[in-house]
Formats: C-alpha cells, sequence, structure tokens
C-alpha cells in the first residue's frame, strides 16, 4: 500500500494555513499533519520564508500589543505574545526542571493554574484587578520539556456588576490540557470597557 503524495503547492499551501491557524505549531507537529518527513517540512518553510518557530514567536512579542495594565508585566507567569485589553491574550510557558516533581517529571499545577491566572488578570484594562472566583479543569498533566499555550477570553457578561468573566483554555501543540472560567473583579466598576 503506498501514501498518496500531495502536491508540492498545495502541501506549501497548506502549510501556509496550519501556521495562520497556530503560529506555535512545531515543525514536528507540522510534519504529522501534512505527512511528510522533517526535512521537507523544513525546506518547505524555508522556501515560502517562514521562520522557525523560536523566530515566529520572537516575531509575535515585538508586534505591537496593549501592555498590562493590572500589574507589572514580570509577574504575568509565561511570556506574554499577544494582549488586547479586555478582549483577548495569549502567553506562553515552557515547563522547566523547577516546575516539575523530581520523580516523574510531570508539571505542578499550580504552575498551570499560575499562567492561566496571571493571563486572566493581564487582560482586564484596570490598575487593579483581582481573581474573584475561578472554575478550572486539569485535563491531562504536563510534562518536563512541554511548552504550554494559554489564550484567555474576555466575555461579555453585563450581570457581573464590577467584575469580568475571563475563560482561559491551556494547550500543549494542540491538545486541551487546562480550562478555567475566571471571575475578575476590577477596581473601577466599569463593566466590559472595550
Amino acid at each position: 500500500m503506498s501514501i498518496e503524495r500531495v502536491p508540492k503547492k498545495e502541501r506549501q499551501q497548506q502549510l501556509v494555513k496550519l501556521i495562520e491557524d497556530n503560529p506555535f505549531m512545531t515543525d514536528q507537529e507540522l510534519t504529522r499533519h501534512l505527512k511528510v518527513s522533517i526535512q521537507t517540512i523544513r525546506l518547505d518553510r524555508l522556501e515560502l520564508g517562514i521562520p522557525e518557530l523560536r523566530e515566529r514567536m520572537k516575531l509575535m512579542a515585538e508586534r505591537s500589543y496593549d501592555q498590562v495594565r493590572s500589574l507589572p508585566l514580570h509577574e504575568v507567569i509565561g511570556e506574554v505574545v499577544d494582549l488586547q485589553l479586555d478582549r483577548s491574550g495569549i502567553s506562553i510557558f515552557e515547563i522547566r526542571e523547577e516546575h516539575v516533581f523530581s520523580r516523574t517529571g510531570i508539571a505542578r499545577g499550580h504552575h498551570v493554574f499560575a499562567q492561566a491566572n496571571s493571563l486572566a488578570v493581564a487582560v482586564i484594562n484596570d490598575e487593579i484587578a483581582l481573581t474573584f472566583s475561578a472554575d478550572i479543569r486539569f485535563i491531562r498533566s504536563v510534562h518536563l520539556g512541554e511548552k504550554c499555550i494559554a489564550k484567555a477570553y474576555v466575555r461579555q457578561t453585563p450581570e457581573l456588576k464590577g467584575k469580568a468573566k475571563v475563560e482561559v483554555f491551556t494547550y500543549v501543540g494542540e491538545e486541551m490540557v487546562f480550562q478555567g472560567n475566571f471571575v475578575i473583579y476590577r477596581s473601577t466598576g466599569d463593566d466590559n470597557q472595550g
């Protein structure tokens, strides 16, 4: 049984779309999606002028985005790569030795939670924003060396006076590993400023 090969032009179009949809995809993930070798992915990226993941992350971080108001940037767990205050945000957090249980290599849950919680606070357009409540779910354990990509979305909730609802979904690759629904207290009492 032979694998039917996708024409190069079509494969490259699929590659561009995959990276547009998820700029954090690794070359290994692209090989699984497109069913080609890692060398083919690297050659296609080179030919198309698409930088490697590390460079794409740096470019996204350098792009202009809103500044975090509710806490100092160094207090956000993970690297904020996209932020639109009172709308959405994305951060990346790599699990290192100091974040895992030494015997299992599994990340301590409070680190995964801290990334999501700090991003939920960071997306709020206010000088003071504090977590009021959190409904969280750990979907699978995260391991040493994995990159957690947290995506936060501020939801319109007129019934929550002086508070904002923020949903955070954390992924490793395309697999969701954590989900949190946060209610964030805002000091101005302004609902949904954006």
